[in-house]
């Protein structure tokens, strides 16, 4: 009880010792104790305050419910800088309903319901140097909406519902946010800001980008281009000198990467080549990056045969940071399926201690485009040949060991693989050449008719569908899904798909995991504690029928740790416990009151020194800038986790509060600065 009373009024006493009167002039449900500033948080009313103080330099009025903004909403406020409009409902702006706020420097707009931007809405504010309107639904801005904005250093467009991008003309503008849109192009010369540090792309549905489509961003440091449809690295790349962060990931269609799909970029420090189809990766890769401070490669169907043999090493020699280790693991061939690349050696590759050539070469590729092995379909089980023939008619046996720099067995080798009486060519269930005989023949190539069809036994199958998934709970952000009992009633299973989402929060959209079939079970990491997930598997790869069934099931996740204090309990000299233990609070919220007293003494000293000086405190829901050099010299965190992890940018959140959003996001993203 006694943990409980102070945790309770601890809070009560500093706000109390802080309180300062007052301002005579605020607007009811609103804070004006901060100088010049005025919060007007989760106030219902559907319109703006209408008597603001008119010396207030920062206006918050978000999540406030309201609908419209009028032409006299801000006027008498000539020395506003920042306004806050957050997560409001505010469909329409009219023409001019800024003008009157000729000093005003920071205006957010997002979490509403806009669905027009006119080159009439922001009129007058020349002085703007960040707009935020990300998470509304406008899907149209006007051609020359922004070309008044000549101070604009920031631009925050994503999640909206943007079809097409008029052209961009602000010489000063740093970021620019465009992502999950739906704007499947982008046309050479739509970005005509020279200075711009930022750029991010993400989720528009891009097939490709034009080659001139970058031209004249020589201060380009980071480029986010995931989550689209790209087939491959764009050739537009290879001439930002200056990218220090580059985002790949997402892009499931890009299948292989080579060296020279990336040249140039020798400042690259960031890069992150998750969620792609990548079985592999060329041995100096990385090294065209000799500044090169992190990397991202989860979740690729990696081949971890000999070409793929460097990477364990590198991970754990390398000074590069692999981040999601534990999702970047082998998924071919069986034997590796599963296993972490990092902790595999050379000799877990099955790289032969000495390789033999064969005598009939065949051209190859810079890594296998399906997990295959060497061996061949003429080669027996138990013992296989160390050479090929030397005559190159027919279609032989292949060597047994690959040669270096070989790629081993391919579906193109299938057009001299001779497969006789309509037999088909294809790659078998140990990743071999061989023929599908039709009924009627047997042979290697399918050259003996047999005396009976013969026909292939009915598989033996246990019920196709599993009625619920197994699910355990581990941790508070992380469920164990049991994947054996699941794969064992598929016949011929290639992987598994699986899907979860939060069924908990605001932003319910599924994320999709490809699995090797060997798995018996997996565990599902990053998740939200104290939250209900639902969690399918199925097969990998799109097959349909009886196979294609998904099992599902729910669970919620733990809740977040707490340490209490231990009860008081009493001895046996009676109570004498329970009357210390008031003493000793009473006399600890004495040293409490002093402190607490000092620290709010110092607070309004500092914030009377002048909202502008240098190094003085500012509130918790302030804007302030600070841009960091590009090589950061500190500890390396994960993203997300206290500062940013790296690069071009530091940024602060413009408010830091933790509402919903009426979108997709859970909360709003950071500032660029």
């Amino acid at each position: 009880m006694t943990a409980r009373f102070m945790k309770i009024l601890l809070p009560l006493l500093l706000g109390l010792l802080c309180q300062e009167p007052q301002v005579q002039g605020c607007p009811a449900g609103c804070q004006c104790n901060q100088p010049q500033t005025v919060f007007c948080i989760a106030r219902k009313g559907t319109t703006v305050p209408s008597d603001v103080p008119p010396d207030t330099a920062d206006l918050y009025v978000f999540e406030n419910g309201i609908t419209t903004l009028d032409s006299g909403s801000f006027v008498g406020l000539p020395a506003l800088q920042l306004l806050d409009l957050s997560q409001n409902q505010i469909t329409t702006l009219h023409g001019g309903v800024f003008q009157p706020l000729a000093n005003l420097s920071n205006l957010d707009l997002s979490s509403n319901q806009l669905q027009e931007i006119t080159n009439e809405t922001f009129r007058g504010l020349r002085l703007l140097e960040r707009l935020y309107l990300s998470h509304n639904r406008i899907h149209h801005i006007q051609v020359d909406a922004f070309d008044t904005l000549e101070s604009l250093l920031e631009l925050k467009l994503e999640d909206n519902q943007l079809q097409a991008l008029p052209p961009l003309h602000l010489p000063r503008l740093l970021l620019l946010d465009l992502s999950h849109n739906r704007i499947p192009a982008l046309e050479a010369g739509t970005f005509g800001m020279s200075n711009i540090e930022s750029l991010k792309l993400a989720g528009l549905g891009l097939r490709q980008l034009d080659e001139q489509l970058f031209l004249g961003l020589r201060n380009l440091h980071e480029l986010d281009i995931s989550e689209n449809q790209l087939e491959g690295a764009p050739d537009v790349l290879r001439g930002l000198r200056g990218l220090t962060r580059l985002n790949l990931a997402g892009n499931a269609r890009i299948t292989q990467l080579l060296p020279e799909d990336l040249q140039g970029l020798a400042n690259l420090q960031v890069l992150d080549l998750s969620n792609l189809s990548l079985q592999g990766l060329p041995r100096d890769f990385f090294s065209r990056f000799p500044r090169l401070r992190e990397v991202t490669a989860a979740r690729n169907p990696f081949n971890c045969v000999c070409q793929l043999s460097w990477f364990g090493q590198w991970a754990r020699e390398s000074r590069v940071m692999l981040w999601s280790s534990d999702e970047t693991r082998c998924h071919f061939p069986p034997k590796n399926a599963g296993k972490l690349l990092q902790h595999l050696d050379y000799a877990d590759f099955g790289c032969p201690a000495t390789t033999t050539t064969a005598t009939t070469a065949r051209p190859s590729t810079p890594w296998p485009t399906l997990p295959l092995t060497s061996l061949s379909p003429a080669e027996p089980s138990t013992q296989a040949p160390t050479t090929a023939p030397s005559s190159g008619e027919g279609p032989g046996p292949l060597s047994a060991t690959a040669p270096t720099g070989s790629t081993g067995p391919q579906l193109k080798d299938c057009l001299a693989y001779t497969c006789l009486n309509g037999g088909t060519c294809r790659l078998g269930a140990w990743h071999r050449l061989e023929c599908l005989c039709p009924e009627g023949f047997l042979g290697l190539h399918c050259e003996v008719k047999a005396k009976r069809p013969t026909l292939p036994p009915p598989p033996t199958r246990l019920p196709a569908r599993v009625s619920r998934l197994s699910i355990e709970q581990v941790s508070a952000t992380s469920l164990r899904v049991k994947l054996k009992n699941y794969t064992q009633t598929k016949a011929q299973l290639k992987g598994i798909r699986l899907t979860y989402r939060n069924l908990s929060g605001p932003d319910k959209r599924p994320v999709t995991l490809s699995l090797p079939a060997t798995l018996s079970d997996y565990t599902v990491t990053q998740l939200r504690p104290n939250a209900t997930y639902s969690i399918c598997i199925g097969p990998l790869g799109g097959a349909r029928g009886p196979d294609a069934e998904e099992a599902c099931g729910e669970a919620r996740t733990a809740p977040s740790v707490r340490y209490n204090h231990a009860p008081v309990t009493q001895t046996k000299e009676g109570n004498l416990p329970l009357m210390i233990v008031p003493a000793l609070a009473a006399l600890l919220l004495g040293v409490l009151a002093a402190a607490g007293a000092m620290y709010c003494l110092r607070r309004r000293g500092a914030r009377d020194k002048g909202r502008g000086q240098l190094g003085a405190e500012t509130g918790p829901m302030e804007l302030g800038g600070v841009k960091a050099p590009l090589e950061d010299t500190g500890p390396k965190l994960p993203e997300g986790v206290g500062a940013p992890s790296g690069g071009s940018e530091c940024e602060v959140p413009l408010m830091h509060y933790a509402a919903g959003n009426n979108n997709r996001a859970p909360a709003p993203k950071p500032s660029y600065f």
